[in-house]
C-alpha cells in the first residue's frame, strides 16, 4: 500500500486523490494527515521541503510534488491515462501548470491572512497574486473551457477542478459572477469525475 501525506483542504492533495481514482489506484492508497506546520510530524523526516502532498511508497521511499506524483501513478497504471504522449503531452502540462500557479497564488493569499497580524499584510503582495488568479482564470476561460471526455479526465483538467474547488473554498466562490464559463465547465466535470464530490476540501 501507499502511503499519501496531505489534508483535508490541500487543493494540491485533492489533486493526486483525483489523479489515483481515474487511473484506478484509489484503493491502493492510504490518506494520512499531515501537519506541514508541526516540527515534531513525520512528514519532515518524508520530505525534506516538509511540503505537502508527499506519497510514500512501499518500500518507504518518498515522492513530492504533486506533479511527480501525478506523473508517477499515471506511469504506474500503464501510461497514458490522464498524460497522454506526443505533441498533446505538452498542452496537458501546460493546463496543469495554471492551474497549479493559481492554486499557489492563492495559498499564499490565504496564508498572508492566516499567520499575519492584519496590520503586517501586505496588500500590495496580495493584490499580485490576485492579479495571478484573475489572469489565470481569464486564460482557462478562453482555452480550456471544453468539455471533459466520458471515458476519463486528463491531468490538466484534474488541476484546473482543484483549482477551482480551491477558490470556493476559500474566496467563497467570487470568481463565479465574472466566468460562467468555467462555471458550467466544473458543472460538467463533477458529472463526468465522480471523484471530485468525493474528495471536497475541509477546513
Amino acid at each position: 500500500m501507499f502511503i499519501l501525506r496531505t489534508s483535508p483542504a490541500s487543493p494540491f492533495g485533492r489533486k493526486v486523490i483525483m489523479v489515483a481514482a481515474v487511473v484506478g489506484l484509489a484503493n491502493d492508497i492510504i490518506i494520512e494527515h499531515a501537519d506541514p506546520m508541526d516540527p515534531n510530524d513525520s512528514l519532515h523526516q518524508q520530505n525534506v521541503l516538509g511540503k505537502i502532498p508527499t506519497l510514500v511508497l512501499p518500500g518507504g521511499q518518498c515522492l513530492y510534488d504533486s506533479r511527480v506524483i501525478a506523473e508517477y501513478l499515471d506511469d504506474l497504471a500503464g501510461g497514458g491515462n490522464v498524460i497522454p504522449a506526443g505533441e498533446a503531452r505538452w498542452e496537458v502540462l501546460r493546463q496543469q501548470a495554471v492551474a497549479d500557479g493559481l492554486m499557489d497564488a492563492a495559498l499564499l493569499i490565504a496564508y498572508e491572512g492566516r499567520f499575519r497580524t492584519k496590520e503586517q499584510v501586505s496588500e500590495k503582495w496580495v493584490s499580485h497574486q490576485q492579479g495571478k488568479i484573475r489572469r489565470a482564470l481569464e486564460f482557462m476561460a478562453t482555452h480550456y473551457c471544453i468539455p471533459v471526455r466520458e471515458s476519463t479526465a486528463h491531468l490538466g483538467e484534474i488541476a484546473m477542478a482543484a483549482a477551482l474547488g480551491y477558490l470556493d473554498l476559500r474566496f467563497n466562490g467570487d470568481w463565479r459572477a465574472d466566468f460562467p464559463g468555467l462555471v458550467g465547465w466544473l458543472d460538467k466535470y463533477r458529472q463526468t469525475v465522480p471523484s471530485y464530490d468525493e474528495t471536497a476540501m475541509k477546513g
